[in-house]
């Protein structure tokens, strides 16, 4: 099994993986987790590698050393820093209590592995992100899916294919936040959000009349 970013692999007709040594091996599609993000594939055959163990990614605290591997061999290992822990909001309905920040960014942070000295797997590598940081300013580097996040329910995602845990509705609305306002920027053809008369260019103030002013209070308000 290969852990990667889910959103590599969610619409993919065809998965390859290459090899140390150039080769390419195919693999197929496993599972895929909305909740988290995370991914996983089944290699055709042996990989002839050791399996990465499962580090505590809840352990891991702003400013601590780490690092990010991806494909490339030696040449994409880079040596980052956390920057910070905290609540990210994705527009497409995603959202983690405690996602990881790093910088620098690495220049192929999707499905990397951020990794702690001793060789223990924190971390997935999500997005390219900016994060403020008092007295520095903005400062560019990545967002990773905490390894935590997995563990309670990988032998779900190996023996069907998703979590056991009950599906988090789904409105199909794509929003974003602005000066504490959230505007809906676009809805799924046919999806709840349509259908209840939601449009592009909406805002969005309250969710049972209580009012919403995040992306993260909405979704937990909805949820």
């Amino acid at each position: 099994l290969v852990l990667t970013i889910g959103y590599l692999i969610l619409e993919a007709d065809f998965i390859e993986i290459r090899l140390s040594d150039g080769k390419g091996m195919k693999a197929a599609f496993v599972a895929y987790d909305h909740r988290t993000g995370f991914g996983l594939v089944r290699a055709a055959g042996p990989l002839g590698v050791i399996p990465m163990r499962f580090g505590n990614s809840g352990a891991l605290k702003k400013g601590a050393p780490a690092l990010v591997a991806s494909h490339g061999g030696e040449n994409s290992l880079m040596g980052v820093r956390i920057t910070s822990r905290k609540e990210f909001a994705g527009y497409w309905e995603y959202l983690l209590d405690k996602a990881i920040f790093t910088s620098p960014p690495h220049p192929e942070f999707a499905g990397a592995a951020l990794i702690r000295p001793g060789g223990r797997l924190l971390a997935i590598g999500s997005l390219f992100s900016r994060t403020v940081l008092p007295g520095v300013g903005i400062v560019p580097g990545n967002m990773f899916v905490p390894i935590d996040l997995l563990k309670p329910i990988l032998a779900d995602l190996k023996k069907s294919g998703r979590s056991s845990k009950p599906p988090r509705p789904w409105m199909g609305l794509f929003a974003a936040e602005v000066r504490d306002r959230l505007f809906v920027n676009r809805i799924s053809p046919g999806g709840p959000a349509e259908r209840a008369g939601v449009r592009p260019g909406d805002i969005i103030l309250a969710v049972n009349q209580e009012e919403v002013k995040t992306l993260a209070g909405f979704y937990r308000k909805v949820w």
